[in-house]
């Protein structure tokens, strides 16, 4: 059985591994010094919106990680609705492990519609250091609470949530291994190669 993709668009990143080591000085020093355009697109698949990846790039180098991740919270703290936007729309389909049970794809599907429908852009959130078998149900619950949201409620919201999904996929990026709910042109990753959810 393949893994099939969720209706609708709902950004879930992959799947926090139990351990994680911090990313090595030397994979700082290889993000400070690659060509722009390489960083870019890697900034790009952390988060769906040039300025902010142009913002990223352009103040290499970074003495330490900590002072690209705050970095990164400034720039997408920064982001203008239009920006937001972009980056909202960068969100893609995520890949439901094999496991997953139909009444899920189900739940979620009606749910993430019915949101779409209300704020018009993919529902975003992040699940970092959430254990596996608790991210769907966590998944429909945020769909659920957030319905009640105004638009402009929902919107620091959905901008908080990338904020942190950029933060967690960039630390991914350093270490070589995805930490991306999804990508521009990749299938989500969650189990190498992959399904959800983070």
């Amino acid at each position: 059985m393949t893994p099939t993709h969720l209706p609708g668009r709902v950004a879930i990143p992959s799947l926090p591994e139990q351990t994680r080591t911090p990313p090595s000085p030397n994979a700082l020093e290889s993000f400070n010094t690659a060509p722009a355009d390489e960083v870019h697109e890697t900034l790009l698949a952390c988060l769906h919106s040039p300025r902010w990846a142009t913002r990223i790039a352009g103040h290499r180098p970074y003495p330490d990680v900590d002072s690209l991740l705050a970095a990164s919270d400034e720039a997408a703290y920064d982001l203008a609705p239009g920006d937001l936007a972009e980056a909202l729309s960068g969100e893609t389909l995520p890949v439901l492990p094999e496991s997953t049970y139909g009444a899920a794809h189900t739940a979620l599907s009606a749910a993430n519609a019915a949101y779409e429908a209300r704020f018009g852009h993919a529902f975003v959130i992040c699940l970092d250091h959430l254990p596996p078998d608790e991210a769907l149900d966590h998944v429909l619950a945020g769909i659920r609470s957030r319905l009640t949201n105004d638009p402009e409620e929902e919107r620091v919201v959905a901008a908080e949530e990338l904020r942190r999904l950029a933060r967690g996929r960039l630390v991914g990026s350093l270490r070589g291994a995805g930490n991306c709910a999804t990508s521009p042109n990749d299938a989500a990753p969650g189990k190498k190669q992959d399904a959800p959810a983070h």
